[in-house]
């Protein structure tokens, strides 16, 4: 008898056991909230204009404001985040292979014109000799700071240098003998340059508009639309074909959103698709 009541009873617990992983699978299915880290502006404001189009196919978008460029990543490396949204391919490179994320770009969804802002001169030829700049800290970026002053024919870069992949060590001609400032993470520069920190300082764009400022009408110099830093929609390696991933990278790439950026940020952010 006794061992007939063991049997039972072991026997019921693999039932129970059973069915709660047969619900635990049912809820995983029925899970259609999408767990989004981004930085406040444009990036918060797009997923806020998406959150109609995703209700109507039962997904739930929810919202976190991050404004800083380390711990997006990690928080989606470390399974709290389905998505963020605040880099570009460059940069999410240098994350992963830094500090061994695996996270992959699941889509393009615009692109953020970096700036030069300075209160002192309007134009790239007026800054003196030996004048600083402030950049960020951003290693990612350096070959992009670099690229106004390129393009303006200040600098020049050594022969063969990839430059998307450029750094300051890359400089072979330097005409102003230029200064690169680059103690401050990003979020800070905006306050560099109210406070009238150093001959120039270039902004990124979310920042910039954060600290109303527009790149367009108040920058000395303006990216190339044809940026190659379009801000992506970043998952954890093997889930970018995800339903619930693609729902969102689609939402975020419609004609909607795309008159919307056009109509709000008019130059400041460009659609990428």
């Amino acid at each position: 008898m006794k061992k007939f009541l063991v049997f039972a009873l072991t026997l019921l617990f693999a039932v129970v056991l059973t069915a709660c992983g047969s619900d635990s699978k049912e809820s995983g299915k029925e899970d259609k909230t999408i767990k989004v880290g981004a930085s406040p502006a444009p990036h918060a404001e797009l997923l806020e204009q998406v959150k109609p189009i995703l209700e109507k196919e039962g997904y739930k978008l929810d919202i976190k404001i991050i404004n800083d460029y380390t711990t997006p990543n990690r928080l989606l490396n470390d399974g709290e985040l389905d998505a963020n949204f605040f880099q570009h391919t460059p940069y999410l490179d240098t994350e992963t292979k830094e500090k061994g994320y695996k996270l992959e770009s699941a889509g393009n969804v615009h692109i953020e014109p970096m700036a030069v802002y300075s209160k002192k001169y309007k134009s790239l030829d007026e800054l003196p000799d030996g004048a600083e700049i402030f950049v960020s800290n951003n290693p990612a970026e350096e070959g992009r700071f670099l690229s106004f002053f390129t393009k303006a024919g200040l600098i020049k870069l050594k022969e063969g240098t990839d430059p998307v992949k450029a750094t300051f060590k890359d400089i072979a001609e330097n005409k102003k003998n230029l200064k690169f400032n680059n103690k401050q993470a990003a979020e800070f520069l905006p306050k560099s340059f109210n406070n009238g920190e150093g001959d120039a300082v270039i902004i990124n764009s979310n920042f910039a508009l954060d600290n109303k400022l527009n790149p367009v009408k108040d920058s000395i110099a303006l990216e190339d639309k044809d940026s190659p830093y379009a801000n992506l929609i970043a998952v954890q390696k093997g889930h970018k074909d995800d339903a619930k991933i693609k729902a969102l990278v689609k939402a975020l790439q419609s004609d909607d959103v795309k008159k919307f950026i056009d109509e709000k940020y008019k130059g400041a952010v460009i659609a990428a698709n």
